[in-house]
């Protein structure tokens, strides 16, 4: 059960898709979308599920389901096993409802290209997923994953997120969603990237060397990233949204 806080009232499903969606699918978006632990974890024992709950993982389909493309970095994709990205039936008839594909596309970050062919997040998924790189990556390994992927080269000695962004928003995946890990959301934000963050704050105390949702180079910016609105569960999660207006650049 999810509540606005602000209402004071549960929400149903169609108002909680409606609380995420923006009103002009045409205009690049990224949405990046992350748990953490109230003293700034993003994970125990090393993986974010210790950290979640059914109605965060709930929410983490609903903004799959309004994504045209779901951004994770190598790392990531290793360490939380993805398979192919396919949603449950009734996300995928609420997409095809309003002219979407089934499903969104996955789209991995790797400079090394540390991603074998055979991975299920290759061989099981229902749309050809993306793999971004760049020129520096091993050209082998490049050319047995354009058999099972569409590999973009962005950059020369590591991966240009900006070129990256906007070659997803040329191929007409402009909403971008971005589940991690906090390296790639740190370039990311380093970048000037994110348009929004969608944050779910899990009632526990990590205690100390858990990572935070951010990592790499030392940022030398603070950027301002608007509260859109925040929902509550009964077993005191909290779902933030921070975002920037549509066409907003930082």
């Amino acid at each position: 059960m999810i509540r606005d806080r602000a209402a004071g009232r549960e929400l149903t499903e169609d108002e909680l898709i409606a609380a995420y969606a923006v009103e002009d699918r045409s205009v690049l978006r990224l949405r990046a979308n992350f748990v953490t632990s109230l003293d700034g974890a993003v994970s125990v024992q090393g993986l974010s599920g210790g950290l979640s709950s059914k109605d965060d993982q709930n929410m983490l389909g609903r903004l799959r389901m309004l994504a045209d493309v779901v951004l994770v970095g190598a790392g990531t994709l290793r360490a939380e096993g993805y398979g192919g990205l396919r949603l449950g039936a009734k996300r995928r008839a609420w997409r095809v409802e309003h002219g979407l594909p089934e499903n969104p596309t996955l789209a991995a970050v790797s400079a090394r290209l540390d991603l074998p062919a055979e991975s299920p997040m290759f061989t099981e998924a229902p749309t050809r997923a993306i793999v971004i790189t760049c020129a520096a990556s091993p050209a082998d390994q490049r050319a047995a994953l354009a058999e099972v992927a569409d590999v973009l080269v962005c950059g020369e000695d590591a991966v240009d997120l900006k070129a990256a962004v906007g070659a997803l928003g040329e191929r007409g995946l402009t909403q971008i969603l971005c589940e991690g890990g906090p390296h790639l959301l740190g370039s990311l934000t380093d970048a000037d990237l994110v348009d929004e963050l969608c944050l779910t704050v899990s009632p526990l105390l990590a205690g100390p060397g858990a990572r935070r949702i951010t990592d790499g180079l030392a940022a030398t910016e603070a950027r301002p990233l608007p509260l859109l609105h925040v929902l509550s569960t009964d077993d005191n999660f909290l779902f933030l949204r921070h975002g920037r207006a549509v066409g907003e650049v930082g």
